[in-house]
């Protein structure tokens, strides 16, 4: 049941397909709809984009949880998509599933059409054929691309990626609209923004750098650090997760197509930035990982890496007014966060 927008939680539990499920993103997002009594059909086809071992150990916390099911498949398997539709019945979707990787995308663009579009695809058919109230997505702060107007907002222009990654991420907005305005899908996109925490992916920069640290190693630092990002904490993007979920899509009756607002539509169809809107440049974000970790860096400056942006800044005024809701972790917690939580899993 629904009051005002926002599902009653005194009444209905949901039962939610979360693709992703032993992801960085998706075990925290499991962890948590678990903890407040909702049943998750989760997805993940464990591949070995990053040692698949970090993968079993998230799902390990939850995977014998009374109210979990675990799908060991592949997103752009459709028969076997289809099948966990028919056969589970979500009325609740999460699509967090994604080939992730701006710069792997550079050299496996294909890993990324196969996974991030026909994959997102084969979700968008399982939605429409069995009654899905609700899909929220992961699309991603790098669909902004070119831009260079600081914060980022949902308003502006997106049709200039300068990745594969980004590319397919547009894409998904773009299919989840079309779905939205033929069959009346609501569907939420989330635009995330240089996730970090705990659990968290080998391949980000704060897993590297506090690996290389803590080894003795060099550590790589693009554009001499002198770029910024939008790092935000774990906690506050399932949050936000939780929230859209809560309040499934609807159209915007106000929207004209003489002056068409970006971010909505006369569909069910919504996108929303999630960051922490407190951008920090990267020697910063390097500092208080020394700090952390009480130990400096040996650092390796060069240049801009093809495919990376130079700023990002989530302006989130909308999830604010929308959601009353802003991310508020700061970046000295959130690695602190990160370390105790790295030193304690690889015993260092």
């Amino acid at each position: 049941m629904y009051i005002n927008g926002f599902r009653d939680k005194r009444r209905d539990k949901m039962k939610v397909l979360v693709t992703g499920s032993a992801g960085f993103i998706g075990s925290a997002l499991t962890l948590r709809l678990l903890e407040r009594g909702d049943s998750v059909v989760g997805i993940d086809n464990h591949n070995s984009y990053y040692d698949p071992a970090l993968k079993e150990a998230r799902l390990a916390r939850y995977v014998n949880h009374a109210n979990y099911t675990h799908l060991c498949i592949d997103l752009a398997d459709s028969n076997a998509i289809e099948a966990a539709f028919k056969n589970h019945q979500p009325k609740h979707v999460i699509n967090l599933a994604a080939q992730a990787g701006v710069r792997y995308s550079i050299d496996n663009p294909m890993e990324y059409i196969e996974s991030n579009i026909v994959g997102f695809a084969n979700i968008l058919e399982g939605c429409r054929n069995h009654g899905v109230e609700h899909l929220v997505y992961a699309s991603s702060s790098s669909v902004y691309g070119a831009n260079t107007a600081i914060p980022y907002s949902i308003q502006q222009n997106v049709d200039h990626p300068i990745s594969l990654y980004a590319a397919s991420k547009k894409t998904n907005e773009l299919i989840a609209h079309t779905y939205s305005h033929l069959y009346g899908l609501p569907t939420t996109g989330l635009r995330f923004f240089t996730v970090y925490g705990p659990w968290g992916r080998p391949d980000m920069a704060l897993f590297k750098f506090t690996k290389a640290i803590l080894a003795g190693d060099s550590i790589e630092v693009f554009n001499y650090g002198k770029h910024r990002r939008d790092f935000t904490y774990i906690d506050d993007i399932i949050e936000g997760v939780i929230r859209t979920l809560d309040r499934p899509a609807t159209a915007n009756k106000k929207w004209d197509g003489n002056f068409p607002d970006p971010g909505t539509s006369l569909a069910p169809w919504r996108i929303y930035n999630i960051g922490n809107n407190q951008p920090v440049e990267l020697l910063d974000y390097i500092n208080a990982i020394e700090k952390a970790l009480g130990k400096k860096a040996d650092k390796v400056l060069l240049p801009m890496q093809l495919g990376d942006v130079l700023n990002t800044h989530a302006n989130v005024d909308d999830l604010i007014e929308q959601f009353d809701y802003k991310p508020v972790t700061s970046v000295q917690d959130g690695i602190q966060h990160f370390v105790d939580w790295y030193r304690n899993y690889y015993k260092v």
